[in-house]
């Protein structure tokens, strides 16, 4: 049995390295810990065979690492899922008990949240759910502040990291599977004007930058 600091670990890294190695000062900033905490608990990881460090690098996940990491991101996932569509919880209820629970469900429990859920293949933010096997089907996607104006475009996820920043975007319809297009952008990282549906919105950049889209069709 791993603990929670350890399956919070694994699950940050993963979410962080992308194609290359996550540095302790991103991984502390992440955890919000100290760097000393990270060193620590990367050396600890380390020697349970779940990640590699190299000085001056940083750090990545062994197979056997991203296999837990995968785990328990199904697992946030899923709960999130039902959290938000059966329960109704608001979106910083459904992440704060989703981070409490994911730890402690049995592989049978998954299995039949799976079931009662009909097998979702994404959670309540548009972000894939590893399958039961470990694969995840990720979707390259781009911010909507990199994508020229008027295309027609598919929102694919939204950032996770802010409640308030999830409110808000729900209020202007700029959710996953959500139609839009950019209809102006203001220079020098100003506003964009986005259509959504049949209404416009004045867009600021730091919240476009969280939505990320795919071209339609």
């Amino acid at each position: 049995m791993l603990s929670p600091a350890i399956e919070d670990y694994l699950k940050t890294i993963y979410k962080l390295q992308g194609e290359g190695a996550v540095s302790t000062t991103e991984l502390a900033r992440a955890m919000e810990v100290s760097a000393a905490s990270v060193t620590n608990m990367v050396k600890r990881l380390a020697g349970m065979g779940l990640a590699t460090h190299q000085s001056y690098k940083g750090v990545t996940l062994t197979e056997a690492g991203e296999k837990i990491a995968l785990e328990i991101i199904r697992h946030h996932r899923l709960l999130e899922t039902y959290l938000r569509e059966v329960m109704g919880y608001s979106w910083d209820q459904m992440h704060t008990e989703a981070e409490q629970l994911e730890h402690h469900i049995s592989e049978e429990f998954e299995d039949k949240l799976d079931e009662l859920l009909g097998y979702p293949t994404h959670d309540p933010h548009g972000h894939p759910i590893p399958t039961r096997d470990g694969q995840i089907k990720e979707v390259a996607a781009d911010p909507l502040t990199a994508v020229a104006t008027g295309q027609a475009l598919v929102v694919q996820h939204v950032s996770d990291e802010d409640p308030e920043l999830l409110h808000y975007l729900e209020d202007l319809g700029l959710m996953p599977q959500a139609t839009v297009q950019v209809v102006a952008k203001a220079p020098f990282n100003g506003p964009l004007t986005v259509q959504v549906g049949a209404d416009e919105h004045v867009v600021g950049f730091e919240v476009a930058r969280n939505v990320f889209v795919t071209p339609h069709g």
